[in-house]
């Protein structure tokens, strides 16, 4: 009935439309035929799918990872295009002769490849969205706005079809710089694009929540997979802000990974929610009303393939962002054995899978009109890697429900303004926006059985009403208007939003919002001052501040993004307020270092020299200045390094970095040489080698697996490897991260990754070996530039300019030492993985 499901809709009469992916990568041409959109049917009412055809197969199809279905619109993304199919007789089959097909939007790499063009879903403010990953894209709207979507990634193989890793931090028709790993939000005919959120990896599909809230997850590079609330406009992270360099060229040393993949550290980035390790993160939905019941409303549901398991959460207002609480709403993997992933034991064939509870790869989870959740299953021993090994292309289909519960799907007339409200109030996302359009078109006509609609005691179903009354005229409007004054945050944020969407003049309602107790409620308003000119909001900005806390990530990020274009006339009016004689409060220091203006440049050099305040203070001025795109900035922090205090190691390492970075066209190189703070050719080099293990390997894996092993002594025995990870606070951020992911592998996957870890080495952490021109050898982590930053075994870090070396590959060994080299026993081996099943 289907086949390698990577996506899947459910439409308003209950039909499940899937998206098929058996010429997925390295199976590319297994279907001549090209791909499918298959339509499983239930035509006798019994609960189960009886019928199942293909809706359109092309030989352009291939492996697409997404379907999104509309009544007789069935959207599909295949990069280079986001296609509509319009199905004009409405017989579920395409037929060119009869129906319609049209490339909505195009430019959007790449083919064949995982970091594409995604899922596309309706919002509750009438609009898609849609993602698409760090492959980038350079696309134009339907209102003839050009997208630039900056990012040097080409990996993964795939096929590229637009040159964006050329743009060099080329800006938008919208006057914004962008990064790939993107969010668009647009109308249904492609017009009115904006870019919602950027800088991510591989973003899968989002959820948008009634309240206008978005949601999704988010791939990695080496254990740093999330969930993530996206802060609109806001960037995860992935890319630097002009797109140039990925996380890796700029992490800092010492950082822990989950926080340097994200760029938590750095001004620009929105805080990035569940960093949970490693996996392969696809669909996801949030759920708000339906079969379920009342515990489950307001849950945020994302597919974890790689783990088995669909992850759950609840978020909770937290300052201006929620908290992401995880845990495991459905999984087959009750032993969190894990195999088959990039970060997993490896296996060839699906009879070494001999638990079946492995093979449960949920690629994405929808709620149907019935109210119940509907779970497809890829069915596969593997995930990720480009690969699959069930060559059957199996897949099923799974229905959650309370016991006992029968599939009834409302039978819903869209041309009676009560099925059209039945429709506003579906479980079902995409089926809630026929409804919505159907209303929007009558206008004022509608108001009061929309009205009455937002008297319904779920707050999800009741928000959709507010969105709706925003767009019927200017009784719709007043009433929305008059929400602004509810003693609900959650409400007034709907309604300031959906205000938003309509032709408004936002600042009036701006500046009576903007001391609002609520930190989501100003965290709106400063977003919303972005497309304001900088002398209309600077009395707003300046509020936000006042009521500002420095901490919090998010509130912080919002007043960057609403002075984004603008920052320097804001900074001006906000210093000439709120700074007398050389003091500065925390949150202004916080502010500055988010706005990243030149105009800074000068009272942030003599902060970082002035040796009566604070270390903390010397050095968050430093770190400003390190984010300033201006010649003065790098000739400051030279002047910084040079004052030798107890900055001069921080202030040079951003020289180095900005150096072949966002100051290189500045040609600081020189003078760093002739300060004597940075010669290439002075520079003292060591030799750093990891041993080779010993030809034969005294220790044995099944020995230490016949082992009880004793966690208390483990937790004491670990300490010897504080060489290169970092365990209980003690040690570098050299090698992986191991709390908490030895309770995500089997006792097996422990004690070989410890007595042979050349078995399979971490997904990120395959080392370099660099022969320099002088015979000097170094084994270890390399950032690319020049000078290459190289960090070995126990966290030694060294510059190693280009012009210095002979050679560099990749080793086809471990960077880790094995248990004999480190001189434990196959006991203390056992000890060490009872300890680390239990530390999470």
């Amino acid at each position: 009935m289907l086949y390698n499901p990577t996506n899947m809709d459910i439409d308003h009469k209950g039909r499940i439309w899937v998206a098929e992916g058996v010429n997925y990568r390295r199976k590319a041409g297994r279907r001549p035929a090209g791909d499918r959109i298959v339509v499983l049917q239930d035509t006798n009412g019994d609960g189960k799918a009886d019928k199942s055809h293909t809706f359109v197969q092309e030989k352009g199809l291939e492996c697409p990872l997404g379907v999104a279905v509309f009544d007789n619109k069935v959207i599909v993304p295949q990069p280079p295009n986001l296609i509509v199919y319009t199905d004009v007789n409405r017989d579920l089959k395409f037929d060119p002769k009869v129906d319609k097909r049209e490339v909505l939007l195009s430019g959007f790499n790449a083919g064949q490849h995982d970091h594409s063009l995604h899922s596309l879903t309706a919002g509750p403010d009438g609009k898609w969205y849609f993602n698409n990953g760090n492959c980038g894209a350079i696309f134009k709207d339907r209102s003839g706005k050009t997208f630039n979507m900056n990012g040097v990634y080409r990996g993964g193989g795939g096929k590229f079809f637009v040159d964006n890793h050329k743009l060099n931090g080329k800006k938008s028709d919208d006057g914004f710089l962008w990064t790939s790993g993107f969010s668009v939000r647009m109308n249904p005919d492609g017009t009115e694009a904006e870019i919602v959120g950027h800088g991510y990896r591989n973003s899968y599909e989002q959820s948008v929540n009634s309240f206008g809230d978005m949601y999704q997850n988010d791939n990695d590079d080496i254990g740093s997979c999330r969930n993530s609330y996206i802060l609109e406009y806001g960037s995860a992270g992935f890319f630097t802000r002009d797109g140039q360099r990925t996380w890796r060229a700029v992490q800092r040393i010492g950082l822990g990974i989950g926080q340097a993949h994200w760029r938590q550290k750095d001004p620009g980035t929105f805080d990035v929610g569940d960093v949970y390790g490693l996996g392969s993160p696809t669909g996801n939905v949030f759920y708000e009303n339906g079969a379920l019941g009342d515990k489950w409303v307001g849950s945020y549901l994302a597919c974890e393939p790689g783990r088995n398991t669909i992850f759950g959460y609840q978020p909770k207002p937290k300052g201006a962002t929620f908290s992401m609480d995880r845990f495991d709403f459905a999984t087959t993997n009750l032993k969190k054995q894990f195999i088959g992933g990039d970060f997993s034991k490896k296996i060839a064939s699906l009879s070494q899978a001999t638990d079946k509870g492995v093979l449960f790869r949920p690629s994405d989870v929808s709620v149907g009109p019935d109210g119940a959740l509907y779970v497809v299953d890829w069915y596969d021993g593997r995930v990720g890697g480009h690969s699959t090994i069930d060559n059957t292309c199996s897949g099923a289909i799974y229905r959650i429900a309370p016991k006992g519960f029968k599939t009834k799907v409302p039978q819903l007339d869209l041309n009676s303004v009560k099925g059209q409200i039945a429709a506003l109030q579906s479980p079902a996302v995409n089926v809630r926006h026929l409804g919505f359009n159907k209303l929007k078109a009558q206008g004022d006509k509608v108001y009061a059985p929309v009205l009455e609609a937002m008297a319904h005691p779920n707050k999800y179903v009741s928000a959709r009403a507010v969105w709706l009354l925003a767009q019927l005229g200017p009784k719709g409007r007043a009433k929305v208007v008059s929400l602004l004054g509810s003693d609900d945050a959650e409400v007034k944020v709907v309604a300031y939003r959906a205000l938003r969407r309509t032709d408004e003049n936002m600042l009036p309602h701006a500046r009576k919002l903007a001391s609002d107790k609520d930190a989501h409620v100003r965290r709106d308003v400063a977003l919303s001052l972005r497309h304001y000119p900088a002398d209309k909001t600077a009395d707003v900005f300046l509020t936000l501040v006042q009521y500002c806390d420095p901490t919090d990530k998010n509130s912080i990020e919002a007043i960057g993004l609403g002075a984004e274009n603008k920052e320097t006339a804001i900074w001006k009016a906000l210093k000439a307020a709120l700074v007398k004689g050389d003091k500065w409060s925390p949150v202004f220091a916080k502010i500055t270092w988010r706005l990243w203006t030149p105009a800074a440049v000068s009272d942030l050099k003599r902060r970082a020299l002035d040796m009566s305040l604070s270390l903390q203070e010397r050095g968050q001025a430093v770190e400003s200045l390190a984010f300033i795109d201006s010649k003065e900035a790098g000739l400051a922090m030279v002047e910084v390094a040079k004052a030798k205090t107890t900055e001069y190691k921080t202030s040079v390492f951003w020289l180095l970095i900005r150096g072949t970075g966002m100051w290189s066209k500045y040609g600081l190189r020189e003078q760093l040489k002739a300060e004597g703070i940075y010669d290439p050719d002075k520079l003292v080099i060591n030799s750093v080698t990891v041993p080779q293990p010993p030809k034969v390997n005294k220790l044995s894996v099944g020995n230490a697996l016949k082992l009880k092993g004793d966690a208390t002594k483990g937790k004491t025995t670990i300490m010897r490897c504080t060489m290169c990870h970092k365990i209980n606070g003690v040690g570098p951020s050299y090698g992986p991260l191991l709390k908490g992911w030895g309770s995500t592998q089997s006792r097996e996957a422990i004690v070989t990754s410890i007595i042979e870890p050349s078995a399979d080495i971490a997904h990120g952490f395959r080392g370099q070996e660099m022969i320099l021109k002088d015979g000097k050898v170094i084994h270890g982590l390399v950032m690319q530039g020049d000078p290459y930053i190289v960090s070995s075994t126990g966290g030694v870090t060294q510059l190693v300019p280009k012009k210095r070396v002979k050679s560099s590959k990749r080793m086809k060994r471990s960077l880790m030492l094995t248990a004999e080299q480190l001189g434990l026993t196959e006991q203390d081996v056992a000890d060490i993985a009872s300890y680390m099943q239990q530390w999470k």
